[in-house]
């Protein structure tokens, strides 16, 4: 899940191996939530970063298989996503840490280059796996890194049934829209917005980029910031709100939450972690995919992760058979579809995305296309650095000190020479 904060999903950056023994071993004892086995109970440990939504289903979830495996106590860990990373990091490296991690698949690159994490393609047969969606599978460098029961983590577009009855399709459709529901005092305090959302942030940037035809890196893995396609794209959005003014002079994820949650902003673009909380706020919502860029004709496409588990490297043998049972657990048929049904988050199993609930249920069906028109996050951990390069610039277009094609240039140079420092 993406974090509901103001920062943006981050593929968590491997700590300088100078000085990392020092700090494993002045850390490791602080660590708590390292799974063990005391007599005859096999203790396993999960650590998370879920909403608590998710939590309770998990809990549940995890309830039952216990009840199925007496001699297995099983434990959940809440950790923020910065936390749970470099927390990660630094536990396994000193042979400790949670036997499982889970979280989104940008996660897969850095702990791999720290070798703290399992290849699973020994461990969960092709049969298995063919059962679910590839894209549930993360292979990187020839191996299998994280087996996913979620698809997702992507932005769509969010809309109040009550303001907006049909949802726009292209761009141009959205800012009509959004200049009818915007208020005369919509630049000022107390105003009603045609649309809001965390703007300012590089990762809510990227469905305007690729709406452009851009895309953060090239086939190399390589960024690829210095285009036409970002320079159309920090114009397009610093439009909306200079130009157009449908959308608030400033607004980080809070401020564009809270709109849309008091009927302040008829549209938000927001990630599928968010659909549960306006459904429990009481809005009528809808879910959409993001426009059409009527001037390119493609579609928005966001960033698309699975979320799913991956294996400690310090998992003993004997353990590691009952970890495997518990994630085949956690991923089966059963277990899925009771979250679809309770979370409305994208399963990856093929019968429960064939089952009629997920066929028949719009929120789905809209976010399955929204999938379809994007493309999967990066997981390699240079991904962190183009992010981090992107946020200054493209803020001060924002801001108006600099023009899109100097933003578009300082981004490219700023990744380049944050990548070249990590790999120092």
């Amino acid at each position: 899940m993406t974090p509901a904060g103001t920062r943006s999903p981050r593929c968590a950056q491997a700590p300088p191996r100078r000085g990392l023994v020092l700090l494993v071993a002045s850390v490791a004892w602080l660590l708590g939530g390292c799974a063990h086995q005391t007599g005859d109970t096999v203790r396993i440990t999960i650590w998370h970063q879920d909403r608590i939504d998710v939590r309770v289903v998990l809990e549940k979830q995890i309830g039952r298989f216990m009840a199925l495996h007496p001699g297995v106590r099983v434990e959940q860990l809440f950790k923020e996503t910065e936390e749970l990373r470099s927390g990660f990091i630094i536990a396994a490296l000193a042979g400790q840490g949670p036997d499982i991690v889970y979280g989104p698949s940008d996660q897969v690159g850095p702990f791999e280059t720290m070798q703290i994490i399992l290849p699973l393609e020994g461990i969960f047969d092709s049969t298995w796996c063919s059962s679910y969606d590839p894209l549930a599978m993360t292979w990187y460098k020839g191996h299998l890194y994280q087996v996913a029961d979620k698809l997702g983590n992507h932005l769509t577009l969010v809309y109040n049934k009550k303001l907006v009855p049909v949802p726009p399709a292209t761009d141009l459709e959205m800012i009509a829209i959004g200049k009818r529901l915007t208020t005369s005092r919509g630049a000022g305090r107390g105003g009603t917005y045609g649309l809001a959302w965390n703007y300012t942030e590089p990762f809510f940037f990227i469905p305007f980029l690729t709406g452009f035809g851009g895309w953060i890196m090239d086939g190399e893995g390589r960024p690829a910031l210095d285009t036409r396609a970002t320079i159309e794209a920090l114009r397009f959005i610093k439009d909306l709100r200079d130009v157009q003014r449908i959308i608030p002079n400033e607004a980080d994820y809070e401020i564009a939450d809270i709109l849309f949650k008091d009927g302040n902003a008829a549209m938000i673009i927001n990630g599928d972690w968010s659909w549960a909380g306006y459904r429990n706020a009481g809005l009528d919502i809808g879910v959409a995919p993001l426009p059409k860029i009527a001037s390119t004709g493609l579609w928005c496409g966001t960033m698309v992760s699975p979320k799913g588990f991956s294996i400690n490297a310090n998992v003993t043998q004997e353990k590691k058979k009952w970890v495997v049972e518990l994630i085949r657990y956690l991923m089966s048929e059963e277990n899925q579809m009771e979250s679809t049904r309770e979370l409305f988050t994208m399963p990856t199993h093929m019968r429960v995305r064939g089952s009629e609930f997920v066929r028949n249920n719009e929120i789905l069906r809209n976010s399955r296309i929204q999938i379809d028109h994007g493309r999967p996050m990066p997981v390699a951990p240079e991904l962190r650095a183009i992010w981090d390069a992107m946020r200054p610039s493209y803020q001060a277009v924002l801001a108006g000190t600099k023009t899109a094609e100097q933003a578009a240039h300082d981004m490219q140079a700023m990744a380049l020479q944050r990548i070249s420092e990590m790999n120092e």
